[in-house]
Protein backbone atom coordinates (compact mmCIF):
# COMPACT_ATOMS: atom_id res chain seq x y z
CA UNK A 1 0.00 0.00 0.00
CA UNK A 2 1.17 3.47 -1.03
CA UNK A 3 0.23 5.88 1.27
CA UNK A 4 0.47 10.01 1.07
CA UNK A 5 -0.77 11.47 4.02
CA UNK A 6 -0.37 15.33 2.81
CA UNK A 7 -0.97 17.68 -0.51
CA UNK A 8 2.70 19.14 -1.48
CA UNK A 9 2.67 23.15 -1.88
CA UNK A 10 4.85 25.82 -0.93
CA UNK A 11 7.65 23.16 -0.98
CA UNK A 12 6.83 21.27 1.42
CA UNK A 13 4.61 18.37 2.70
CA UNK A 14 1.27 20.12 4.56
CA UNK A 15 -1.17 18.37 6.24
CA UNK A 16 -4.69 18.70 4.23
CA UNK A 17 -7.53 21.08 5.66
CA UNK A 18 -10.03 17.76 6.13
CA UNK A 19 -9.42 14.34 6.94
CA UNK A 20 -11.12 12.79 3.91
CA UNK A 21 -9.05 10.36 1.87
CA UNK A 22 -9.12 8.82 -2.33
CA UNK A 23 -8.48 4.73 -2.06
CA UNK A 24 -6.17 4.02 -5.44
CA UNK A 25 -7.74 0.81 -6.67
CA UNK A 26 -5.90 -1.80 -8.82
CA UNK A 27 -7.58 -2.38 -11.98
CA UNK A 28 -5.87 -5.83 -12.40
CA UNK A 29 -6.87 -7.45 -9.08
CA UNK A 30 -9.85 -4.35 -8.05
CA UNK A 31 -7.89 -4.05 -4.39
CA UNK A 32 -6.79 -1.25 -2.99
CA UNK A 33 -3.22 -0.37 -3.33
CA UNK A 34 -2.96 3.66 -2.40
CA UNK A 35 -4.46 6.31 0.06
CA UNK A 36 -4.20 9.93 -0.80
CA UNK A 37 -5.79 12.75 0.83
CA UNK A 38 -9.09 14.13 -0.50
CA UNK A 39 -8.72 18.10 -1.33
CA UNK A 40 -10.98 20.98 -0.69
CA UNK A 41 -11.18 24.23 -1.37
CA UNK A 42 -8.99 25.74 1.34
CA UNK A 43 -6.32 23.89 -0.21
CA UNK A 44 -6.46 24.42 -3.27
CA UNK A 45 -6.58 28.38 -2.09
CA UNK A 46 -3.22 27.74 -0.07
CA UNK A 47 -1.89 26.35 -2.62
CA UNK A 48 -2.21 28.76 -5.04
CA UNK A 49 -1.27 31.77 -2.50
CA UNK A 50 1.87 29.34 -2.65
CA UNK A 51 2.44 29.57 -6.12
CA UNK A 52 1.52 33.25 -6.49
CA UNK A 53 4.35 34.31 -4.18
CA UNK A 54 7.01 31.87 -5.70
CA UNK A 55 6.20 33.53 -9.43
CA UNK A 56 6.03 37.15 -8.13
CA UNK A 57 9.41 36.79 -6.13
CA UNK A 58 11.50 34.40 -7.78
CA UNK A 59 10.96 31.69 -10.11
CA UNK A 60 9.63 34.59 -13.14
CA UNK A 61 12.53 36.47 -12.36
CA UNK A 62 15.05 33.02 -13.09
CA UNK A 63 17.27 32.88 -16.24
CA UNK A 64 16.18 30.46 -19.07
CA UNK A 65 19.72 28.75 -18.30
CA UNK A 66 18.45 28.43 -14.04
CA UNK A 67 14.68 27.05 -15.34
CA UNK A 68 16.68 24.31 -17.83
CA UNK A 69 18.76 23.16 -15.44
CA UNK A 70 16.18 22.62 -12.93
CA UNK A 71 14.08 20.84 -15.24
CA UNK A 72 17.12 18.33 -15.90
CA UNK A 73 17.79 18.22 -12.10
CA UNK A 74 13.85 16.89 -11.99
CA UNK A 75 14.33 14.31 -14.78
CA UNK A 76 17.23 13.19 -13.22
CA UNK A 77 15.54 12.67 -9.96
CA UNK A 78 12.59 11.41 -11.27
CA UNK A 79 14.91 8.33 -13.40
CA UNK A 80 15.53 6.32 -10.12
CA UNK A 81 11.70 6.01 -9.32
CA UNK A 82 11.48 4.98 -12.94
CA UNK A 83 10.14 1.18 -11.73
CA UNK A 84 8.25 2.28 -8.66
CA UNK A 85 6.18 4.90 -11.12
CA UNK A 86 5.34 2.46 -13.64
CA UNK A 87 4.40 0.06 -11.29
CA UNK A 88 1.77 2.07 -10.31
CA UNK A 89 0.32 3.30 -13.30
CA UNK A 90 -0.28 -0.28 -14.47
CA UNK A 91 -2.13 -0.71 -11.31
CA UNK A 92 -3.80 2.40 -11.67
CA UNK A 93 -4.84 1.85 -15.37
CA UNK A 94 -3.94 -1.32 -16.46
CA UNK A 95 -0.95 -0.52 -18.64
CA UNK A 96 0.68 -3.76 -19.52
CA UNK A 97 4.48 -2.89 -17.28
CA UNK A 98 6.53 -3.23 -20.36
CA UNK A 99 4.55 -0.52 -22.20
CA UNK A 100 3.95 1.70 -18.69
CA UNK A 101 7.65 2.00 -18.23
CA UNK A 102 8.78 2.67 -21.91
CA UNK A 103 5.65 4.80 -22.75
CA UNK A 104 3.85 6.21 -19.45
CA UNK A 105 7.51 6.76 -17.68
CA UNK A 106 10.66 7.03 -19.66
CA UNK A 107 9.19 9.08 -22.80
CA UNK A 108 7.49 11.49 -20.41
CA UNK A 109 10.94 12.45 -18.13
CA UNK A 110 13.00 12.60 -21.25
CA UNK A 111 10.23 15.47 -22.12
CA UNK A 112 11.07 17.50 -18.83
CA UNK A 113 14.82 17.22 -19.94
CA UNK A 114 13.74 17.97 -23.55
CA UNK A 115 12.03 21.22 -22.44
CA UNK A 116 15.22 22.14 -20.61
CA UNK A 117 16.90 22.06 -23.91
CA UNK A 118 13.78 24.14 -26.10
CA UNK A 119 14.53 26.59 -23.19
CA UNK A 120 17.86 27.29 -23.92
CA UNK A 121 17.58 27.75 -27.92
CA UNK A 122 14.11 29.81 -27.22
CA UNK A 123 13.75 33.48 -28.64
CA UNK A 124 12.27 35.34 -26.10
CA UNK A 125 12.51 38.83 -27.89
CA UNK A 126 11.97 40.19 -31.37
CA UNK A 127 12.64 43.48 -32.77
CA UNK A 128 9.28 44.07 -35.60
CA UNK A 129 9.58 47.74 -36.73
CA UNK A 130 10.10 50.37 -34.05
CA UNK A 131 9.03 47.62 -31.20
CA UNK A 132 10.64 45.13 -29.08
CA UNK A 133 8.39 42.07 -28.57
CA UNK A 134 8.98 40.54 -25.69
CA UNK A 135 7.32 37.08 -24.17
CA UNK A 136 6.87 36.77 -20.47
CA UNK A 137 5.50 34.02 -18.27
CA UNK A 138 1.71 34.22 -17.98
CA UNK A 139 1.32 33.39 -14.51
CA UNK A 140 0.13 30.71 -12.03
CA UNK A 141 -0.81 27.54 -13.89
CA UNK A 142 -3.50 25.56 -12.95
CA UNK A 143 -2.97 21.69 -14.93
CA UNK A 144 -5.92 19.29 -14.26
CA UNK A 145 -4.95 15.29 -15.66
CA UNK A 146 -6.38 12.58 -16.38
CA UNK A 147 -5.85 9.21 -15.94
CA UNK A 148 -5.11 7.34 -18.74
CA UNK A 149 -1.63 8.60 -19.09
CA UNK A 150 -0.78 10.10 -16.02
CA UNK A 151 2.37 10.76 -15.73
CA UNK A 152 2.76 11.92 -19.49
CA UNK A 153 -0.24 14.37 -19.11
CA UNK A 154 1.62 15.94 -16.19
CA UNK A 155 4.42 16.41 -18.01
CA UNK A 156 3.00 17.40 -21.17
CA UNK A 157 1.57 21.03 -18.99
CA UNK A 158 4.25 21.26 -15.95
CA UNK A 159 7.45 20.79 -18.21
CA UNK A 160 6.76 24.00 -20.45
CA UNK A 161 4.59 25.86 -17.93
CA UNK A 162 7.94 25.62 -15.67
CA UNK A 163 10.68 26.30 -18.65
CA UNK A 164 8.33 29.72 -19.40
CA UNK A 165 8.59 30.86 -15.99
CA UNK A 166 5.37 30.00 -14.72
CA UNK A 167 4.79 28.07 -11.26
CA UNK A 168 2.18 26.08 -11.24
CA UNK A 169 -1.02 24.11 -9.32
CA UNK A 170 -1.98 20.75 -10.46
CA UNK A 171 -4.66 18.07 -9.75
CA UNK A 172 -4.30 14.99 -11.30
CA UNK A 173 -6.66 12.34 -11.47
CA UNK A 174 -8.65 10.77 -8.64
CA UNK A 175 -8.08 7.44 -10.01
CA UNK A 176 -4.11 7.75 -11.17
CA UNK A 177 -2.99 10.32 -8.29
CA UNK A 178 0.23 8.30 -7.49
CA UNK A 179 2.78 9.21 -10.06
CA UNK A 180 2.43 13.34 -9.17
CA UNK A 181 3.04 12.98 -5.88
CA UNK A 182 6.09 10.82 -6.62
CA UNK A 183 7.04 13.95 -9.01
CA UNK A 184 6.37 16.28 -5.73
CA UNK A 185 8.78 13.51 -3.78
CA UNK A 186 11.30 14.07 -6.70
CA UNK A 187 10.91 17.94 -6.60
CA UNK A 188 11.17 18.20 -3.28
CA UNK A 189 13.80 15.60 -3.19
CA UNK A 190 16.42 18.32 -5.68
CA UNK A 191 14.76 21.44 -3.51
CA UNK A 192 13.08 22.67 -6.68
CA UNK A 193 12.52 26.53 -5.14
CA UNK A 194 9.37 26.75 -2.79
CA UNK A 195 5.70 26.66 -4.48
CA UNK A 196 7.02 26.55 -8.14
CA UNK A 197 5.31 23.45 -8.23
CA UNK A 198 2.10 22.54 -6.02
CA UNK A 199 -0.26 19.28 -5.77
CA UNK A 200 -3.67 18.64 -4.41
CA UNK A 201 -5.66 15.92 -5.01
CA UNK A 202 -9.39 15.55 -5.12
CA UNK A 203 -12.18 15.77 -7.19
CA UNK A 204 -12.99 17.69 -10.04
CA UNK A 205 -16.08 18.93 -8.89
CA UNK A 206 -14.31 20.36 -6.02
CA UNK A 207 -10.35 20.79 -6.39
CA UNK A 208 -10.60 20.94 -9.70
CA UNK A 209 -13.23 23.96 -10.48
CA UNK A 210 -11.46 25.65 -7.41
CA UNK A 211 -8.15 25.89 -9.07
CA UNK A 212 -9.87 26.96 -12.66
CA UNK A 213 -12.28 29.89 -10.56
CA UNK A 214 -9.57 31.23 -8.51
CA UNK A 215 -8.38 34.87 -8.74
CA UNK A 216 -5.06 34.32 -8.67
CA UNK A 217 -4.86 31.41 -11.12
CA UNK A 218 -3.42 33.10 -14.34
CA UNK A 219 -4.27 30.23 -17.20
CA UNK A 220 -5.62 27.00 -16.99
CA UNK A 221 -4.54 24.20 -18.88
CA UNK A 222 -6.95 20.79 -18.91
CA UNK A 223 -7.07 17.54 -20.42
CA UNK A 224 -10.48 15.31 -20.25
CA UNK A 225 -14.14 14.70 -21.52
CA UNK A 226 -15.59 17.22 -23.91
CA UNK A 227 -18.17 17.77 -20.72
CA UNK A 228 -15.69 18.70 -17.79
CA UNK A 229 -13.71 20.97 -20.61
CA UNK A 230 -16.90 22.64 -21.35
CA UNK A 231 -17.09 23.43 -17.87
CA UNK A 232 -13.59 24.02 -17.25
CA UNK A 233 -13.83 26.98 -20.38
CA UNK A 234 -17.23 28.30 -18.63
CA UNK A 235 -15.58 29.20 -15.55
CA UNK A 236 -12.23 30.58 -16.76
CA UNK A 237 -14.04 32.56 -19.20
CA UNK A 238 -15.72 34.25 -16.14
CA UNK A 239 -12.33 35.19 -15.08
CA UNK A 240 -10.62 35.83 -18.32
CA UNK A 241 -8.12 33.18 -18.39
CA UNK A 242 -6.23 31.29 -20.91
CA UNK A 243 -6.99 27.66 -21.87
CA UNK A 244 -5.41 25.36 -23.29
CA UNK A 245 -8.20 22.09 -23.52
CA UNK A 246 -7.35 18.87 -24.80
CA UNK A 247 -10.81 16.88 -25.20
CA UNK A 248 -10.65 13.41 -26.97
CA UNK A 249 -11.17 12.64 -30.10
CA UNK A 250 -12.60 9.78 -32.33
CA UNK A 251 -9.45 9.54 -34.83
CA UNK A 252 -10.37 7.98 -38.27
CA UNK A 253 -7.43 5.53 -39.96
CA UNK A 254 -7.83 6.04 -44.09
CA UNK A 255 -6.63 2.63 -45.86
CA UNK A 256 -5.81 3.69 -49.30
CA UNK A 257 -6.99 1.05 -51.98
CA UNK A 258 -3.96 0.48 -53.07
CA UNK A 259 -2.20 0.31 -49.81
CA UNK A 260 -0.14 -2.41 -48.56
CA UNK A 261 -3.06 -4.34 -46.37
CA UNK A 262 -0.57 -6.92 -44.68
CA UNK A 263 1.05 -3.79 -43.05
CA UNK A 264 -1.78 -0.87 -42.64
CA UNK A 265 -4.33 -3.22 -41.21
CA UNK A 266 -2.18 -4.82 -38.34
CA UNK A 267 -0.76 -0.94 -38.01
CA UNK A 268 -4.12 -0.03 -37.40
CA UNK A 269 -5.56 -2.69 -35.17
CA UNK A 270 -1.68 -2.02 -32.75
CA UNK A 271 -3.13 1.87 -32.53
CA UNK A 272 -6.55 1.44 -31.90
CA UNK A 273 -5.59 -1.23 -29.33
CA UNK A 274 -2.73 0.47 -27.50
CA UNK A 275 -3.43 1.55 -23.74
CA UNK A 276 -6.24 -0.89 -23.98
CA UNK A 277 -8.03 1.56 -26.29
CA UNK A 278 -7.63 3.75 -23.14
CA UNK A 279 -5.43 6.81 -25.77
CA UNK A 280 -7.51 9.71 -26.89
CA UNK A 281 -5.78 9.72 -30.07
CA UNK A 282 -6.20 5.95 -30.93
CA UNK A 283 -7.51 5.38 -34.60
CA UNK A 284 -11.01 4.07 -33.77
CA UNK A 285 -12.49 4.54 -37.37
CA UNK A 286 -10.80 1.86 -39.47
CA UNK A 287 -11.95 3.22 -42.99
CA UNK A 288 -11.27 0.60 -46.15
CA UNK A 289 -12.79 0.10 -49.55
CA UNK A 290 -15.90 -1.32 -49.32
CA UNK A 291 -14.73 -4.52 -51.98
CA UNK A 292 -11.71 -5.49 -49.72
CA UNK A 293 -13.90 -5.08 -46.42
CA UNK A 294 -13.77 -9.16 -45.97
CA UNK A 295 -10.04 -9.29 -46.44
CA UNK A 296 -9.75 -6.10 -43.83
CA UNK A 297 -11.80 -8.19 -40.81
CA UNK A 298 -9.84 -11.46 -41.37
CA UNK A 299 -6.17 -9.34 -41.17
CA UNK A 300 -7.63 -7.37 -38.36
CA UNK A 301 -8.72 -10.22 -36.34
CA UNK A 302 -5.44 -12.67 -37.22
CA UNK A 303 -3.34 -9.16 -35.35
CA UNK A 304 -6.07 -9.01 -32.71
CA UNK A 305 -5.31 -12.59 -31.80
CA UNK A 306 -1.41 -11.79 -31.16
CA UNK A 307 -2.39 -9.03 -28.98
CA UNK A 308 -2.24 -10.91 -25.54
CA UNK A 309 -5.35 -9.94 -22.91
CA UNK A 310 -3.99 -10.30 -19.12
CA UNK A 311 -2.29 -9.56 -15.92
CA UNK A 312 -0.78 -5.95 -16.65
CA UNK A 313 2.44 -7.69 -14.81
CA UNK A 314 3.23 -10.57 -17.06
CA UNK A 315 5.74 -9.88 -19.24
CA UNK A 316 3.27 -11.25 -21.96
CA UNK A 317 0.45 -9.26 -21.74
CA UNK A 318 0.16 -6.52 -24.03
CA UNK A 319 -3.76 -5.77 -23.16
CA UNK A 320 -4.33 -5.42 -19.23
CA UNK A 321 -7.69 -4.09 -17.81
CA UNK A 322 -9.12 -1.06 -18.09
CA UNK A 323 -8.74 1.78 -15.43
CA UNK A 324 -11.94 1.20 -13.17
CA UNK A 325 -15.48 -0.94 -13.21
CA UNK A 326 -17.25 2.24 -14.02
CA UNK A 327 -14.92 2.72 -17.55
CA UNK A 328 -15.47 -1.16 -17.97
CA UNK A 329 -19.28 -0.83 -17.56
CA UNK A 330 -19.24 1.78 -19.98
CA UNK A 331 -17.08 0.21 -23.15
CA UNK A 332 -19.59 -2.94 -22.73
CA UNK A 333 -22.51 -0.34 -22.91
CA UNK A 334 -21.08 1.01 -26.31
CA UNK A 335 -20.41 -2.50 -27.40
CA UNK A 336 -24.15 -3.33 -26.76
CA UNK A 337 -25.22 -0.36 -28.46
CA UNK A 338 -23.17 -1.59 -31.10
CA UNK A 339 -24.47 -4.59 -31.57
CA UNK A 340 -28.38 -3.04 -31.38
CA UNK A 341 -27.26 -0.83 -33.82
CA UNK A 342 -26.25 -3.60 -36.45
CA UNK A 343 -22.95 -3.19 -36.61
CA UNK A 344 -21.64 -6.89 -37.43
CA UNK A 345 -19.41 -7.96 -34.03
CA UNK A 346 -16.58 -10.16 -35.43
CA UNK A 347 -14.40 -9.86 -32.18
CA UNK A 348 -14.69 -10.03 -28.77
CA UNK A 349 -17.88 -8.18 -27.61
CA UNK A 350 -17.85 -9.17 -23.69
CA UNK A 351 -15.73 -9.53 -20.58
CA UNK A 352 -13.27 -12.67 -20.73
CA UNK A 353 -14.95 -15.50 -18.59
CA UNK A 354 -11.72 -16.67 -17.91
CA UNK A 355 -10.52 -13.30 -15.71
CA UNK A 356 -12.84 -12.93 -12.33
CA UNK A 357 -11.17 -10.39 -10.82
CA UNK A 358 -10.21 -7.04 -13.04
CA UNK A 359 -11.53 -4.52 -14.84
CA UNK A 360 -11.34 -6.75 -17.77
CA UNK A 361 -13.52 -6.31 -21.72
CA UNK A 362 -12.30 -8.27 -24.86
CA UNK A 363 -10.84 -6.65 -27.44
CA UNK A 364 -13.50 -5.93 -29.62
CA UNK A 365 -14.22 -5.14 -33.33
CA UNK A 366 -16.97 -4.14 -35.26
CA UNK A 367 -17.39 -4.63 -39.23
CA UNK A 368 -19.94 -2.70 -41.81
CA UNK A 369 -20.17 -0.06 -39.04
CA UNK A 370 -22.38 2.97 -40.98
CA UNK A 371 -20.64 6.27 -39.63
CA UNK A 372 -23.93 7.50 -37.88
CA UNK A 373 -23.59 4.69 -35.45
CA UNK A 374 -22.81 6.15 -31.77
CA UNK A 375 -19.97 3.57 -32.11
CA UNK A 376 -18.41 5.32 -35.15
CA UNK A 377 -19.32 8.71 -33.18
CA UNK A 378 -18.85 8.91 -29.92
CA UNK A 379 -15.79 8.11 -27.80
CA UNK A 380 -15.39 4.76 -26.37
CA UNK A 381 -12.17 4.74 -24.39
CA UNK A 382 -11.72 0.84 -24.91
CA UNK A 383 -10.12 -1.48 -26.61
CA UNK A 384 -13.01 -1.42 -29.20
CA UNK A 385 -12.64 -1.14 -33.27
CA UNK A 386 -15.31 0.19 -35.68
CA UNK A 387 -14.49 -0.87 -39.52
CA UNK A 388 -15.98 1.47 -41.83
CA UNK A 389 -16.49 0.87 -45.38
CA UNK A 390 -16.48 3.43 -48.30
CA UNK A 391 -17.05 3.80 -52.25
CA UNK A 392 -14.48 6.22 -53.41
CA UNK A 393 -11.64 7.95 -52.21
CA UNK A 394 -13.32 11.72 -51.92
CA UNK A 395 -16.33 9.24 -49.81
CA UNK A 396 -13.30 8.50 -47.70
CA UNK A 397 -12.35 11.73 -46.96
CA UNK A 398 -16.05 12.60 -46.38
CA UNK A 399 -16.66 9.82 -43.32
CA UNK A 400 -13.31 11.23 -41.85
CA UNK A 401 -14.23 14.46 -41.60
CA UNK A 402 -17.81 13.68 -40.20
CA UNK A 403 -16.80 13.87 -36.29
CA UNK A 404 -17.19 16.38 -33.86
CA UNK A 405 -13.38 15.65 -32.98
CA UNK A 406 -9.92 16.30 -35.04
CA UNK A 407 -7.37 15.23 -32.62
CA UNK A 408 -5.22 12.36 -34.62
CA UNK A 409 -5.67 10.29 -37.67
CA UNK A 410 -3.66 8.09 -40.14
CA UNK A 411 -3.61 7.96 -43.67
CA UNK A 412 -1.77 4.66 -45.74
CA UNK A 413 -1.34 4.40 -49.22
CA UNK A 414 0.54 3.05 -52.23
CA UNK A 415 2.85 5.78 -52.50
CA UNK A 416 3.30 8.44 -49.77
CA UNK A 417 2.43 11.36 -52.48
CA UNK A 418 -0.91 9.70 -52.42
CA UNK A 419 -1.02 9.53 -48.32
CA UNK A 420 -0.14 12.83 -48.46
CA UNK A 421 -2.49 14.31 -50.63
CA UNK A 422 -5.30 13.07 -48.31
CA UNK A 423 -3.89 14.09 -44.89
CA UNK A 424 -3.74 17.30 -45.73
CA UNK A 425 -7.36 17.62 -46.43
CA UNK A 426 -8.15 15.40 -42.90
CA UNK A 427 -9.50 17.95 -40.67
CA UNK A 428 -7.30 16.97 -37.80
CA UNK A 429 -4.56 17.73 -35.61
CA UNK A 430 -2.25 15.00 -36.27
CA UNK A 431 -1.57 12.60 -38.86
CA UNK A 432 0.55 9.94 -39.57
CA UNK A 433 1.29 9.00 -42.87
CA UNK A 434 2.09 5.27 -43.88
CA UNK A 435 3.76 4.19 -40.84
CA UNK A 436 5.04 7.26 -40.05
CA UNK A 437 6.28 7.35 -36.06
CA UNK A 438 5.32 10.09 -32.99
CA UNK A 439 7.22 12.58 -33.00
CA UNK A 440 7.49 14.41 -29.63
CA UNK A 441 8.92 17.68 -31.33
CA UNK A 442 5.55 17.91 -32.75
CA UNK A 443 2.83 19.94 -31.38
CA UNK A 444 -0.27 17.86 -30.24
CA UNK A 445 -3.95 19.00 -30.10
CA UNK A 446 -7.04 18.93 -32.35
CA UNK A 447 -9.43 20.84 -34.22
CA UNK A 448 -13.40 21.36 -33.52
CA UNK A 449 -13.94 19.49 -30.63
CA UNK A 450 -10.72 17.94 -29.67
CA UNK A 451 -9.76 20.94 -27.92
CA UNK A 452 -7.94 24.63 -27.94
CA UNK A 453 -4.04 25.02 -27.84
CA UNK A 454 -1.10 22.28 -28.33
CA UNK A 455 1.16 20.41 -25.99
CA UNK A 456 4.44 18.80 -26.43
CA UNK A 457 7.38 20.16 -28.33
CA UNK A 458 8.69 23.56 -28.36
CA UNK A 459 5.83 24.98 -29.84
CA UNK A 460 3.81 24.28 -26.59
CA UNK A 461 5.78 26.92 -24.37
CA UNK A 462 3.90 29.60 -26.43
CA UNK A 463 0.78 28.37 -24.80
CA UNK A 464 2.76 29.80 -21.76
CA UNK A 465 3.52 33.41 -22.56
CA UNK A 466 1.53 36.84 -22.72
CA UNK A 467 3.10 39.32 -25.88
CA UNK A 468 4.46 42.45 -24.47
CA UNK A 469 5.62 45.15 -27.23
CA UNK A 470 7.57 48.03 -26.14
CA UNK A 471 7.86 50.92 -28.66
CA UNK A 472 10.85 52.66 -29.13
Amino acid sequence: MIRYEHHYYGGTWQKPSTNDTIEVISSATEEAIGLVPRGSVDDVDRAVRAARHAFDTQWSLTTADERATWLEKLAGAMKARVPQVAEAISHEVGTAIGFATKVQVEFPLSMIALNGKFLREYTFEEELGNSLVIKEPIGVVGCITPWNYPLHQIVAKIAPALAAGCTVVLKPAELAPLSALMLADAAHEIGLPAGVLNVVCGSGRVVGEAIVGHPDVDAVSFTGSLTAGRRVASLAGEGIKKVTLELGGKSAFVVLDDAPFDKAIPAGVNNCMQNSGQTCSAWTRMLVPRARQAEVVDLAKAQLAKLTLGDPFDAKTRLGPLASANQRDTVLSYIEKGKSEGAELVAGGDRPRTMPKGFYVEPTIFADVDNRMEVAQEEIFGPVLTIIPYDTEADAIRLANDSIYGLAGGVWGGTPERALQVARRLRTGQVDVNGGRFNHLAPFGGYKKSGIGRELGPLALDEFFQLKAIQR
